[in-house]
C-alpha cells in the first residue's frame, strides 16, 4: 500500500532535514512557503499536516500562519492540521485548534511526542474515511429514515420490509426515540397500502375523555360542542394503515372497544347507531412491559394477543454499536445545512463524551443535542459544553494505539459485514479487500456470520 502523505510546511531547514528521516511510514511532503504549502495540499489532499505558524513574508508573527491555516481547512477540511508553535505561545496554538486544527506542539519539537500526535491523526482521518465510505455506499435497508450500520437494526429494518408486504397485526417495541414511528411508517409504505391513508395517533398525549372520539368518531349532538358529524381516526385510516402509538396508556374502557374492532373490523361512532364496515392494518407500539401490565390488571390480555400476531423489537441506541458517532455525523451534516453553518466535526473529548453517554432518550435524544450544538457552537469543533455532556460522565477509551487500531479495524469489519446483508463478497467490496483477506481479518477478531438472533417474535395466546 501507498505510504500517506504528510506535508511539513517548516521554513526552518533544520528542522526539514529531521522531520524527513523522522516519519519513515510516511511520504513526506516538504513546503517552505504559503504559496507551496497550498500548491501541495491542492495537489495530495493530505491526510495529516504539521504547519508552523511563523512563516514569510512574516516569520516573527502568525498572521501567514492562521491565513494559511483558513484556506487549508477551507480546500481540504478532511486533512487534520497539526499547528508546531514556539515556547508560550499557547494562546495562538488554541486558538488555531479553535480555528479547526486537530492538535498542535510545541518547539523544540519532541519527535516521539510528534510521531505520537502523528499517528493518532492519520488513524482518525482513516477511520472517517472508512465512516465516509460506508455511509455513501447502498444501504441494504429500504427505510431511509433510518441511519444505521448496526447489525441489530438492520436486521429490524430487513425483517420490517418483509412484514410490509403482509396485513397481519404488528407490534414495536422499544424505548422512546428508537425510531418506531419511522419504523410503522415503513411498514406501510413498503407495502401494497402505500398509496392510501397512513394515521397516527399517540394514544398517551389525548385526554382520556378525547380519546373515543377521536378513534371512533361521533355524530353531530352526541355529547356537549359536537355540533357536526366527526369521522374517526380508525374510519379516516381505511384501506390503509391505523398507527397507534404508546398503546399501553389506552384506557381500559376503550380497549374492550378496540379489541371489537380489531376482531371484525367494524366501527360504531359516539351517538350513532349505524355500523361502520373498514379496511384498516393496525400497527401498534409501546415502551412499556404490556406482559407487567397484563399480570397487574391494567392492559387486557386478549388485546395484546390480538394485536401483536408479530412482535419487533427495536434495539436502544446505547447497544446499536457504532451508531452514535454515524448519527451525530449524520446530524451534523443535516444541521449545518439548515443553519448554514460550517462546523467541521467534534472535539476528541466530545466524541468520547457521546460513545459513552448512556442515551437514555436514544435518537432522539442525540438529535436535540445536535442541533443546539451546532446552533450554539462558537467554534469549528463541537466540544462536550456544547452537548452539554459534562467530562466527568465520559471514560477516554484505551490510547493504546495498537489496542485502537484493533477495535477500529474489528467495527469496521463488523459495519460491512451488517450493511452486505452478512454476504462476503459485498462485505469485501465495501472494504476494498479480497475474500480471503476478509475472512482472515474475520478470524483474527472472532467474527463470525449469522450470529445475530432474530429480532422479530411470534406471539400466539396461551
Amino acid at each position: 500500500m501507498a505510504k500517506p502523505k504528510l506535508l511539513i510546511v517548516e521554513d526552518d531547514e533544520g528542522l526539514c532535514s529531521q522531520y524527513r528521516w523522522a516519519f519513515p511510514a510516511c511520504d513526506v511532503v516538504l513546503a517552505h512557503s504559503r504559496p507551496q504549502a497550498m500548491a501541495a495540499v491542492k495537489r495530495d489532499l493530505p491526510p495529516v499536516a504539521i504547519m508552523d505558524l511563523g512563516l514569510p513574508p512574516d516569520p516573527d508573527g502568525v498572521s501567514e500562519g492562521f491565513a494559511m491555516l483558513e484556506e487549508v481547512l477551507r480546500i481540504a477540511p478532511k486533512t487534520k492540521v497539526v499547528i508546531s508553535t514556539g515556547n508560550g505561545a499557547h494562546k495562538n496554538a488554541l486558538k488555531a485548534v479553535g480555528l479547526g486544527a486537530y492538535d498542535f506542539c510545541e518547539k523544540t519539537v519532541e519527535i516521539e511526542v510528534l510521531r505520537t500526535i502523528v499517528d493518532r491523526a492519520l488513524n482518525l482521518f482513516r477511520l472517517e474515511d472508512e465512516n465516509r465510505r460506508l455511509a455513501a455506499a447502498p444501504v441494504r435497508s429500504p427505510i431511509q429514515r433510518i441511519v444505521t450500520a448496526s447489525a441489530s437494526m438492520l436486521k429490524v429494518c430487513r425483517d420490517v420490509e418483509r412484514l410490509a408486504a403482509t396485513n397481519v397485526p404488528v407490534l414495536l417495541l422499544g424505548e422512546s426515540g428508537t425510531g418506531k414511528e419511522a419504523l410503522a411508517a415503513a411498514l406501510h409504505e413498503l407495502g401494497p397500502r402505500a398509496k392510501q391513508p397512513f394515521v397516527a395517533i399517540n394514544c398517551g398525549a389525548i385526554p382520556d375523555n378525547l380519546l373515543e372520539s377521536e378513534l371512533f368518531g361521533h355524530e353531530r349532538g352526541a355529547f356537549t360542542g359536537a355540533v357536526r358529524q366527526s369521522p374517526g381516526k380508525i374510519e379516516s385510516a381505511h384501506k390503509g394503515t391505523l398507527f397507534l402509538d404508546e398503546i399501553g396508556d389506552l384506557p381500559h374502557n376503550l380497549q374492550v372497544k378496540l379489541l371489537r374492532f380489531l376482531q371484525d373490523q367494524i366501527v360504531e361512532r359516539i351517538g350513532g347507531r349505524q355500523k361502520i364496515q373498514v379496511d384498516v392494518r393496525v400497527v401498534s407500539a409501546t415502551n412499556a412491559n404490556l406482559e407487567e401490565r397484563i399480570a397487574q390488571g391494567v392492559f387486557r390480555g386478549d388485546l395484546f394477543y390480538r394485536m401483536n400476531a408479530v412482535t419487533v423489537r427495536i434495539p436502544p441506541l446505547r447497544e446499536r454499536t457504532g451508531d452514535v458517532m454515524l448519527l451525530a455525523q449524520f446530524f451534523l451534516r443535516r444541521f449545518n445545512q439548515e443553519f448554514n453553518r460550517g462546523i467541521r466535526g467534534f472535539t476528541e473529548v466530545a466524541a468520547a463524551a457521546l460513545d459513552a453517554h448512556d442515551w437514555p432518550g436514544n435518537v432522539r435524544e442525540l438529535e436535540n443535542r445536535l442541533k443546539r450544538a451546532v446552533v450554539m457552537t462558537e467554534s469549528r469543533l463541537i466540544d462536550v459544553a456544547d452537548l452539554e455532556l459534562a467530562p466527568g460522565e465520559t471514560e477516554m477509551p484505551d490510547l493504546d494505539l495498537r489496542a485502537a487500531r484493533s477495535r477500529a479495524e474489528r467495527e469496521v469489519v463488523q459495519a460491512a459485514l451488517a450493511r452486505g446483508n452478512n454476504t462476503m463478497a459485498a462485505a469485501a467490496r465495501l472494504l476494498g479487500v479480497s475474500r480471503p483477506t476478509l475472512y482472515g481479518l474475520m478470524e483474527a477478531h472472532g467474527i463470525e456470520i449469522g450470529a445475530e438472533t432474530s429480532s422479530v417474535t411470534t406471539t400466539q395466546p396461551t
